[in-house]
């Protein structure tokens, strides 16, 4: 490749976009494929072949038809990794209803914003999670569910919201409801026998590839969560050169050890699967180290997503070399820093030797870059690869804007297909993010290098400004992890009187390794300039993180400065 010499690339590809929507592509898919397995979930002890999907979906979709949803409607989906969640997925975009994705582990209060923000018309939900009550939870935001059913939900607090629907893995025909209100899976299916084929013929052929089929709320780890509103186009196209980069084929099976309800699952698993005919393993309805290591071995599965956490959970199982892994060829590893040391023992201990480094984010759908399995280890852990086909990527000034040279750090933009089609709701903050031209601005610092190689440095609103030093968070995590001691950093900012800003950072040692704040400083020292080393630094067992596994820096910032405070208080 050519050399640049400012930080803009555009990538083309011997493959063309695809204009279908999701629903004609899979039916094409499944013409091919019909008798091979789609879909297996050891939970609920089923499994389905492509023509079964194909026919449960046509089901599911005639009946959301049946219960009076219809194109451009919006239907919650509140659960965790099951079979129905895939059939729902696969309906609402056959019928161009849009799919609204809420996090399983949402509260009353959580819960209540998502359904507003969305204006939400209908909602499926499973009973429970862990300790949250969901049914108790609906009936205190719907005192109405304990009126007489067989009609539409009239709320006050939730004008929009019609019906909801209740799926009970101890009840899957769903013959009983725990409420009045609520209707069960099995109405839901007794509806479709009101809808023809034809009538959901009608409503496929009139789908648009732009339409709307899919609301994903941001992590939410600072702020309230936006909804980003996404296409057929943004998301079927970003499953499959996903594919393309991880070689994906029929024969691959994909264990998925990450939440339906992210982009990661959804469209990096799910549609990435389904796209080329290969098969999904569900090994838990939410992430289980140890049980998606019995579904890998158990299913012979060629694949493994995951965040960086996931994989050091699933290394550090206790009975991790009782199972054989010799079947696993590939995978992403995405959403947070890939150390090196870990990068190789996915590698070795997994014998996931192509494993990839991804990176994106969801108002992206979400992949931007990816390694590729010939790329060296140094590009996989210090960079996230070159960005996909038919995608543009630039590093800008956040002060002028401005194109800047390579090897500069500034704010990474995006600009394609991929680029979601808005905030929904919310104009202003569309507007904020998608500049005049088309560029979506991520927030992420990094810095381009020649060969393509795409290199994060931190958030710009996690950079650090300490005594007028700028420093990243990225930089000082990636030399913590390569301390033998270390199994997990992260760094962050808390006020200072006099610098400004001072560095904290947050370690969970490995297993049975003993570590002191005096020796990580001085470990620090000899590796980077002094400003750069933490001041405070603290041994945790676990931190904050969503359900995803992301790290939540801003809970660790309010849990030290609520400290700092209580500190204070007790010295008055």
């Amino acid at each position: 490749m050519t050399p640049l010499s400012r930080s803009y690339l555009h990538r083309g590809s011997e493959i063309p976009l695809t204009g279908d929507t999701i629903p004609n592509w899979l039916t094409r898919v499944t013409a091919q494929h019909g008798g091979r397995e789609a879909l297996v979930s050891l939970p609920q002890q089923r499994r389905l072949s492509y023509d079964q999907l194909s026919q449960s979906v046509d089901r599911v979709a005639r009946g959301l038809l049946g219960l009076g949803f219809a194109h451009g409607d919006r239907i919650g989906i509140w659960s965790t990794n099951n079979i129905e969640w895939l059939l729902l997925q696969l309906a609402t975009a056959r019928i161009g209803v849009i799919l609204v994705n809420i996090n399983p582990a949402y509260r009353t209060r959580e819960l209540a914003y998502a359904l507003q923000r969305a204006e939400v018309q209908g909602l499926y939900t499973i009973a429970a999670f862990r300790g949250s009550d969901y049914l108790a939870m609906l009936s205190e935001l719907l005192p109405e569910l304990k009126q007489a059913g067989g009609t539409a939900l009239n709320s006050k607090t939730f004008p929009a919201l019609r019906r909801i629907i209740l799926y009970d893995p101890q009840d899957p025909e769903g013959t009983r409801s725990p409420l009045p209100g609520i209707d069960t899976w099995g109405s839901l299916l007794q509806a479709a026998e009101t809808v023809s084929a034809e009538t959901l013929g009608t409503a496929t052929d009139a789908l648009d590839r732009d339409d709307p089929i899919n609301i994903q709320y941001t992590s939410g780890t600072t702020g309230s969560p936006k909804a980003v509103l996404l296409t057929h186009h943004n998301l079927l196209n970003n499953a499959l050169f996903a594919a393309h980069g991880l070689h994906f084929t029929e024969e691959d099976r994909l264990c998925i050890s990450v939440p339906f309800y992210h982009c990661f699952g959804m469209v990096l698993c799910n549609l990435l699967a389904l796209s080329v005919g290969a098969c999904l393993v569900i090994p838990c309805e939410h992430f289980d180290p140890h049980r998606v290591l019995q579904a890998v071995a158990a299913e012979r599965c060629t694949a493994l997503h995951g965040v960086p956490t996931m994989f050091i959970a699933e290394l550090d199982d206790p009975e991790f070399h009782r199972f054989d892994l010799g079947s696993l060829r590939t995978g992403i590893m995405s959403g947070a820093p890939c150390p090196p040391e870990l990068l190789r023992r996915v590698r070795e201990e997994m014998h996931c030797g192509d494993i990839l480094v991804g990176y994106g984010q969801t108002e992206a759908s979400p992949l931007t870059h990816l390694s590729h399995p010939e790329s060296t280890l140094q590009q996989r852990t210090e960079t996230v690869g070159t960005n996909l086909p038919h995608q543009e990527v630039k590093v800008i000034s956040s002060d002028t804007g401005e194109t800047l040279p390579i090897g500069d750090v500034g704010e990474i933009c995006f600009r394609g297909y991929h680029v979601m089609k808005g905030y929904y709701g919310d104009p202003e903050a569309t507007a904020a993010a998608i500049d005049g031209d088309g560029w979506l601005h991520s927030g992420d610092l990094g810095m381009m290098q020649a060969d393509g190689y795409l290199r994060i440095t931190g958030r710009l609103k996690d950079m650090i400004i300490r005594g007028g030093e700028n420093i990243y968070p990225r930089e000082i995590e990636d030399l913590l992890f390569t301390h033998p001691g270390v199994a997990s950093v992260a760094v962050f900012s808390i006020p200072d009187p006099f610098y400004g800003e001072e560095v904290v950072a947050w370690i969970k040692p490995r297993q049975g390794q003993q570590l002191s704040e005096e020796a990580v400083q001085a470990f620090c020292r000899e590796h980077m300039a002094h400003f750069k080393v933490p001041r405070v630094i603290r041994f945790v067992e676990e931190f904050p993180m969503t359900v995803t596994g992301k790290l939540q820096k801003f809970r660790m910032r309010e849990m030290m400065l609520a400290e700092q405070e209580a500190e204070e208080d007790s010295t008055d």
